[in-house]
């Protein structure tokens, strides 16, 4: 990734002249902090969401143009005026979310509508939306016909008679509100509701959304590619827009490839015609335009090929006219009814659409093709798919954009369709707002959210999944983690090539580490702790160039371009320039000094005689110190260490992943200092911290450059997300479905360079610094490595009973049960009195009402249990509809919430609290992957003890370390200790961590053993033990994984109505499943009366009635005998008599399918024997 640069940074001694080592480590660290307080972890989130409000949503409206409808047509032929009908769309306007109050109380209050916050939304069930109205200018006017039902004058406006104009705002939607956006009330509140919400996301139907980051393929570029055929490709999100050239194989003696082009997603003709019909005039100037490589003979015999194929082809060409004659004739039988002024309009508007005159598009296309005979012959490299140069990140601001676009459409086609109902005839019309329908962007966005499938960016017709996803918030690194999630969208996981891989693009951008496993490995990425990404710049960089020395490019063929550098904007060929590195350096000195943005990046490719800008939107980049903007740290006035000041004095400038490349980065502070390859070209630039490259649930991990990958992606994916710590600071304004809260949640003793950069001022004068220690969801544990009794074997966990009972690892486990009535001004609409439901307490046959009040909830400290219920709710007939606490379900209720959404309905919440200590079969884990179940509890006078009478909290095995390579948690352990003893040494920061030498000093300075281990006393006998015990402070989490929401058995229980075997669902009481797999063990060990009982006797044991004639089943009827009574019992059909009848014993499964087959008409025949 770091590649050589210009040499002209400082040298290391004009650095250590001025500034120590110390102090610039100490500077990064400040630099850090206020990136973090500038652009915090989820800016991308609510920057993109922003730029939508301020430019995006504008521009959705805008690409609409003016829409005319016209009525339809007289079948009759006696139509003399015609009416029609323009609407254009104007200026939109957002208004902050509120609700409507009610009619009762705007009467009362004389207010309409009240602020809507997100609390209420949360509590109400309802979606956190903006009004959105639109300027309309709606006109009606009249056309006169004749007889033949055309115009009477040739011009349009002259027979245009105005009959009816209109401007005003209408409400055309509503439109979700991201949380601490612009448009959100809580932007403008100095403290907010929860102190660990930073917003980002999204309240729809009272549940929170967040947007994952898609991954697409950048459309500022060329594309070239070998596979299936070597080919370039210019694209656009519209599809007549993307122009591929090709190189095809041809039947001409010799073999070879010829050149093709295929235009407009129609047509694919000779190059050669397309170069001729944009205005070359010579085959000498097509050379000269494509500018390859003469020497080459595969290149020479390509070209000669390709002209030899149009002239087979296509004759005459080179004449005035006739290309364009031939491709129009061509785009005739694809495009019907086209004229030619209408394709040539096409050529200029759809062919390279930023690219003005044909002269320029001409030049284009022939920089296409050498490219592309470039790449074939080996002279240029084919683009990785995988790289992030050729990718762009979609955020909330595009994807909104375009899910608008598409309900835009849609409800613009449903007012066309009513609008011309009206337009015919004499019908009267109405106003605009009653033919544009608000309710299709509202209903399509919330459909959007809800359903997590949103519009493909290019098929109309397909939707895609992953897009949308509930916010989880088992803690406040799970939250903030959910908001930096990318995700690349596969048509087909199990051929997706090297994108699961680790690509040298992702340095300092994408975490490394943190993915899931299974099918999404790889897929899903998060983003680095430093990663940003940008935002579309609209500022005019052509200037800014040609004032550093860029010629523009004209509209002349006939002009050589030489050997010049080619300067491309946005993937657009915009100039040239003599001197590169020149007008690179001043670009980059501007852009320093802040005359240009930031975020607008510059890539020189001399191999390629290249220089490409990007302003565009979705980049990555990352913050790095400029080892030559150093000196300017002493001009920083008063020690401001604002992030922006920072950049506008050239001490730290945002680097993309092109530009990247040009960079000689040093991986941190010392590096610059202890460079003795005097060989080595200069360092340009310095990392901040190297713990950055990693993303923030890896980067808080002690030690992790020390514990094995899988283990570090354990924690930073699973556990470190798992972990039961405090998820929110306002719980009471919150009824969660299901939350966890520790109830002492620690600090760890160690530090990290991110935790601490996280950190945000506790008070407002900021004079106390309080870290981002939320982000750890433990509690610091004694820790002795040793086995204990046999109980702490494969991972198992012995812990000390009286620290439990003192409250260790002690949590409240509340779940939440909703339920919803309609509410009194729906009930008119209901014809039956029976469908009228209410809630109530009535006499329950499901379960017990003793703890409901009359209202039908449950007192605030009412202890319910299993088959309690918890919401009574009837209907006015007396039909039960109550919801029951379902099996292992129980605690006390903490609060009851009723309240009413936006649908005219009423909804009821209720609380219940359980406390719970850890019991045999939780799960815990350590920060380094070290995972494992509690099991067994001990009693403290039973645990051995130090001669200080330290007893340990915990004992784990030390079979867990050798094969599992976590050597980081024993560091961890001693470095715990060192620093509970006093020690300075406290910083834990992955790959700048101390080393072992001074961790083990430190304990040897404090009176300990310099390797952790002491000597311990059996608690049982009270002798001395032989053998050293490693023992030390490690950070343990408690996961939300615990044996209370696991443990299922069964003796008798409710079975399937139509298998009559037991149900699978452990809520209801179901049975543990006994598949295949466990079928196969016990058949191997050969236990089959075991097997008989699981399979038969305690499953579906039925019975069944066989014929020994003919091997038929027989049914059991009731039939009439002969001078009797009817009787009923086992008979024949197939004989026609009871004689030979068994009854045999067989599973209720097997007769089941017996008898579906039966009616399908196949007769399955049964052998039995008598025993």
């Amino acid at each position: 990734m770091d590649t050589c640069c210009n040499n002209d940074g400082p040298m290391v001694s004009e650095l250590t002249l001025d500034l120590s080592e110390e102090v610039l480590e100490d500077f990064c660290k400040k630099a850090s902090t206020s990136f973090f307080k500038q652009y915090g972890l989820i800016s991308h989130q609510i920057n993109s969401y922003n730029d939508f409000l301020k430019d995006g949503i504008q521009n959705v409206f805008d690409s609409m143009g003016e829409i005319n409808v016209q009525p339809g047509n007289d079948p009759s032929g006696n139509e003399t005026v015609r009416r029609c009908a323009i609407i254009k769309l104007g200026k939109v306007r957002l208004e902050r979310p509120r609700f409507w109050a009610g009619e009762s109380f705007s009467t009362e209050t004389g207010t309409e509508y009240l602020i809507l916050l997100p609390k209420h939304a949360r509590l109400q069930n309802i979606t956190y939306s903006s009004r959105m109205s639109v300027e309309i200018q709606f006109q009606v006017y009249a056309q006169e016909m004749d007889k033949s039902g055309t115009l009477k004058t040739e011009k349009e406006h002259d027979s245009k008679k105005i009959l009816f104009e209109d401007s005003r705002d209408i409400t055309i939607g509503r439109l979700p509100v991201m949380v601490k956006s612009n448009l959100c009330w809580m932007s403008d509140l100095e403290k907010g509701d929860c102190d660990f919400d930073y917003g980002g996301y999204f309240l729809i139907k009272g549940a929170e959304k967040t947007f994952i980051a898609q991954e697409k393929t950048c459309l500022k570029r060329l594309w070239l590619v070998n596979n299936p055929i070597w080919t370039v490709k210019y694209r656009s999100v519209i599809g007549k827009e993307r122009v591929y050239v090709k190189l095809v194989d041809t039947h001409i003696r010799g073999g070879g490839k010829v050149l093709t082009v295929f235009l407009f997603n129609s047509i694919e003709i000779p190059i050669w015609l397309l170069f001729f019909a944009l205005g070359v005039t010579s085959d000498k100037q097509v050379i000269d335009l494509i500018d390859a490589d003469s020497k080459d003979n595969t290149i020479v015999n390509t070209l000669l090929a390709s002209i030899y194929d149009a002239d087979q082809k296509s004759k005459d060409f080179r004449k005035e006219g006739n290309a364009f004659n031939i491709l129009s004739d061509a785009l005739r039988d694809k495009w019907i009814y086209t004229s030619k002024q209408a394709i040539k309009d096409c050529l200029v508007e759809m062919l390279f659409p930023k690219l003005l005159g044909f002269n320029r598009k001409a030049r284009f296309l022939g920089y296409m093709v050498k490219c592309l005979l470039e790449a074939y012959t080996g002279h240029r490299k084919v683009d990785d798919r995988d790289s992030f140069r050729s990718k762009r990140v979609e955020l909330a601001g595009e994807l909104l954009e375009r899910e608008v676009r598409v309900h835009l459409k849609h409800a613009v086609r449903r007012m066309t369709k009513a609008l011309q109902r009206d337009l015919y005839g004499e019908r009267p019309l109405h106003a605009i707002e009653h033919y544009l329908d608000a309710s299709v962007i509202t209903n399509g966005l919330s459909r959007a959210f809800s359903t997590g499938a949103w519009v493909h960016p290019y098929k109309r017709m397909e939707r895609i999944s992953g897009v949308v996803a509930n916010l989880r918030r088992a803690n406040p690194l799970q939250m903030m983690a959910d908001m930096r999630r990318t995700r690349q969208q596969v048509q087909y996981t199990g051929r997706v090539g090297g994108a699961r891989y680790p690509h040298p693009s992702h340095w300092g951008k994408v975490c490394y580490m943190t993915t899931p496993d299974g099918e999404n490995c790889g897929l899903v990425k998060n983003l680095a702790s430093t990663g940003v990404v940008s935002l579309n710049i609209q500022v005019n960089v052509l200037d800014i160039l040609i004032k550093s020395g860029m010629e523009e490019l004209v509209d002349d063929n006939s002009v050589s371009l030489g050997k010049k550098h080619k300067v491309f904007v946005n993937g657009d060929w915009v100039g040239i320039c003599d001197n590169a590195a020149s007008l690179v350096d001043d670009f980059r000195s501007k852009r320093r000094k802040r005359e240009v943005h930031s975020q607008v990046e510059i890539k020189l490719d001399n191999k390629n005689g290249e220089v490409r800008i990007f302003s565009d939107a979705g980049r990555l980049m990352r913050p790095l110190l400029l080892v030559e903007g150093l000196k300017n740290i002493k001009l920083l006035k008063s020690g401001d260490y604002s992030f922006q000041s920072l950049l506008d004095n050239g001490i730290i400038e945002l680097i993309g992943t092109e530009e990247e490349e040009d960079c000689y980065t040093a991986w941190g502070i010392k590096h610059l200092f202890h460079n003795t390859d005097e060989n080595s070209p200069k360092y340009t630039h310095c990392e901040l911290d190297m713990s950055f490259i990693l993303s923030l649930s890896c980067g808080i991990i002690p030690f992790a450059n020390h514990d094995h990958a899988k283990r570090v992606l354990f924690q930073a994916q699973k556990h470190s997300q798992q972990a039961i710590g405090y998820s929110t600071t306002n719980p009471s304004l919150r009824v969660d479905t299901l939350t966890h809260n520790l109830f002492y949640p620690q600090k760890p003793l160690f530090k990290t360079v991110l935790s601490d950069c996280l950190g945000t001022p506790k008070y407002k004068n900021g004079q106390r610094f309080q870290s981002g220690d939320e982000y750890y969801n433990g509690q610091c544990a004694i820790v002795a490595v040793n086995i204990h009794l046999g109980y702490n074997q494969e991972d198992s966990l012995v812990m000390n009973r009286a620290s439990l009972e003192r409250g260790m690892f002690r949590s409240e486990h509340v779940r939440s049960y909703k339920a919803e009535v309609c509410n009194k001004d729906s009930f008119g609409k209901k014809s039956k009195l029976e469908d009228n439901i209410i809630f109530g307490k009535i006499q329950s046959k499901i379960g017990h009402v003793d703890k409901l009040d009359e209202d039908g909830f449950p007192y605030v400290g009412a202890r319910l249990q299993s088959g309690d219920i918890v919401i009574g709710k009837h209907a006015e007939a007396g039909s039960d509809y109550s919801m029951k606490l379902k099996q292992g379900e129980k605690g006390s209720v903490q609060k009851v919430v009723l309240s009413a959404n936006d649908d005219g309905k009423n909804f009821a919440t209720v609380s219940l609290r359980q406390v719970r200590s850890p019991s045999l079969g939780d799960k815990f884990s350590s920060m380094h992957g070290q995972k494992g179940v509690l099991g067994f509890l001990e009693s403290q006078e039973n645990f051995p003890f130090t001669i200080q009478g330290i007893v340990p909290d915990v004992v784990i095995n030390p079979h867990a370390f050798p094969s599992r390579q976590t050597p980081g948690q024993l560091l961890e352990a001693a470095l715990g200790k060192g620093i509970a003893l006093g020690g300075s040494l406290k910083y834990a920061t992955p790959f700048s961590t101390p080393s072992v030498e001074d961790i083990t000093n430190q304990l040897h300075r404090c009176g300990f053993s310099r390797w952790g281990n002491e000597r311990v006393y059996n608690g049982r006998t009270g002798e001395m033990v032989e053998s050293l015990v490693f023992m030390g402070p490690t950070v343990y989490q408690k996961l939300v994984h615990m044996s209370e929401d696991k443990v299922k058995f069964r003796n008798i229980g409710p079975v399937h109505s139509l298998t009559r075997q037991p149900v699978a669902d452990r809520k209801r009481f179901g049975g543990v499943k006994f598949g295949e797999m466990e079928r196969d063990c016990i058949i191997a060990f050969g236990a089959t009366s075991n097997l008989y009982e699981r399979l038969y006797t305690l499953c579906d044991e039925s019975h069944m009635h066989i014929c020994r004639k003919c091997n038929n089943m027989a049914s059991v009827i009731q039939r009439s005998v002969p001078r009797g009574p009817k009787i009923r019992g086992p008979y024949c059909r197939f004989c026609e008599s009871v004689e030979d009848v068994v009854k045999v014993n067989m599973p209720y499964g097997a007769k089941l399918i017996c008898q579906e087959l039966f009616s399908m008409g196949i007769a399955i025949e049964f052998e039995s024997e008598l025993y």
